[in-house]
């Protein structure tokens, strides 16, 4: 036969059947990997997200990042704290006939002054905290005799809890925090170079009867939260010390007696911490009024809030709206996105600093550490709680964020502290050398005379 020349058409056609033929799924040998793409993908899917986990794990274990995160996290609730002082404040203010910025201004003042005294605790040596253990004491201690004497202390909502120094209102029961925190812990550490922690009765003495000391002086001023607070941080002591249970045990029987010895000289109080078990919120009596109006606010923010400034309820609705209950009123203009986002930066900072507590080469450190943590955040979750409704209201601020120069000034202080130990945890030194000069080296170069024309 004569073959014919091929046409235009022809070459069209024989081009589609190859890419056919080479075409994923087809019956052709080329064709024949085209059902395993999906799994290549999903493989190179899992790997990259293990790629990622591994370099978040990389980054945690670095020497600095309890560091870093307490700097963060201590910023980020500094400014959400003035934002909340300013939205909620401001009512008050104008109720009393003052600026609207009168209190936040007053709380600016305490993160003004706090910023350089945290920079100094943070590049303090644990020895500079240990040698003022001692005077931290006398000082708290005088200072919460002091709010006893009539005239001297003041009383607010029932409390006397303040000493009014000119136009600055101090709060002593902060002070003991951090004091017993630093006189706890240096105690501790001293007893254990000399071998006397192997028996019990050296861990609770003198410590147990320098925190009844302490306690008994914040109760008579009606300070619950407060004397709560120290409670947890003398068993955050001992726990870290090793004490045995039976000495836990010991503890809980005193404290039983101490609840029943309020029971008969002080029901109110017992009705106080026990109030919360009440779950009937229809009827509003004036027991339950803050409680029930705080999980109001809380929930009427839905998921996203109804904005900054916004709320309805810190128009006199809520008592304590800029202090105790200031969580209520994030939680209404900012949302559950808000307050998780809240409950995330405590939730880090209990990281850091146990991370810290962790890794810490000395006794002293690792019991301060311990110690600061348990105290700052333990302190807000018996705050988030008694707005939720699930613990009793004990009259604490929400750490950083609520109203309150003492509160401020002293938890600065002590992050500073942990800032600190952080530094000088293993690798830390090396990873700051590495690091260089900081902003400070910078400027302080910058302002020498030679180097100015």
């Amino acid at each position: 036969m004569r073959a014919h020349p091929l046409t235009e058409s022809d070459v069209a056609v024989a081009a589609a059947s190859a890419a056919v033929a080479d075409a994923p799924g087809t019956d052709g040998q080329p064709g024949e990997q085209g059902a395993g793409d999906a799994a290549p993908t999903e493989a190179s899917a899992v790997s990259g997200f293990g790629r990622q986990v591994r370099a978040a794990r990389e980054l945690l274990a670095r020497p600095l990042t309890p560091y870093y995160l307490l700097v963060g996290i201590m910023s980020l609730l500094l400014l959400l704290g003035l934002v909340m002082v300013l939205s909620t404040g401001s009512i008050r203010n104008l109720a009393n006939g003052q600026s609207p910025y009168s209190d936040f201004f007053k709380q600016l003042t305490g993160v003004v002054v706090g910023i350089p005294l945290a920079w100094l605790a943070a590049r303090s040596s644990p020895r500079v905290f240990r040698a003022a253990a001692y005077p931290l004491v006398a000082i708290a201690a005088i200072g919460l005799a002091l709010t006893l004497i009539s005239g001297v202390g003041q009383t607010q909502n029932g409390a006397t809890r303040w000493i009014d120094i000119g136009p600055i209102t101090f709060q002593p029961s902060e002070v003991a925090k951090l004091a017993l925190v630093i006189w706890g812990a240096d105690l501790l550490a001293r007893k254990e170079k000399l071998g006397l922690l192997a028996d019990w009765r050296h861990m609770l003495v003198p410590l147990m009867p320098g925190v009844g000391l302490l306690a008994m002086l914040v109760m008579a001023g009606d300070d619950l939260g407060t004397t709560f607070v120290l409670v947890l941080i003398f068993l955050t002591l001992l726990w870290v010390a090793g004490a045995p249970g039976r000495v836990f045990v010991l503890i809980l029987i005193l404290m039983g007696l101490v609840l029943v010895l309020l029971a008969v000289t002080s029901p109110y109080r017992v009705e106080r911490l026990t109030s919360f078990l009440n779950d009937n919120t229809t009827v509003v009596t004036a027991q339950n009024y803050q409680a029930v109006h705080g999980r109001i606010a809380l929930g009427s923010g839905g998921l996203f809030g109804v904005g900054l400034g916004a709320s309805g309820a810190k128009w006199g609705y809520v008592p304590e709206d800029w202090s105790d209950f200031i969580f209520a009123i994030i939680g209404e203009e900012l949302g559950l996105v808000g307050t998780l986002c809240v409950t995330a930066l405590y939730g880090a900072l209990a990281y850091a600093g146990l991370r810290v507590a962790r890794r810490a080469e000395d006794t002293f450190t690792r019991l301060a550490a311990s110690a600061i943590t348990a105290w700052i955040v333990l302190q807000a979750v018996v705050n988030m709680g008694a707005v939720i409704g699930v613990l009793p209201i004990t009259g604490v601020p929400l750490p950083l964020v609520s109203e309150g120069l003492s509160s401020v000034l002293v938890t600065m202080v002590a992050l500073g502290m942990l800032m600190s130990f952080a530094r000088r945890e293993p690798g830390a030194r090396e990873a700051l050398a590495a690091r260089g000069p900081g902003v400070a080296s910078h400027v302080r170069s910058w302002l020498a005379p030679g180097r100015r024309r």
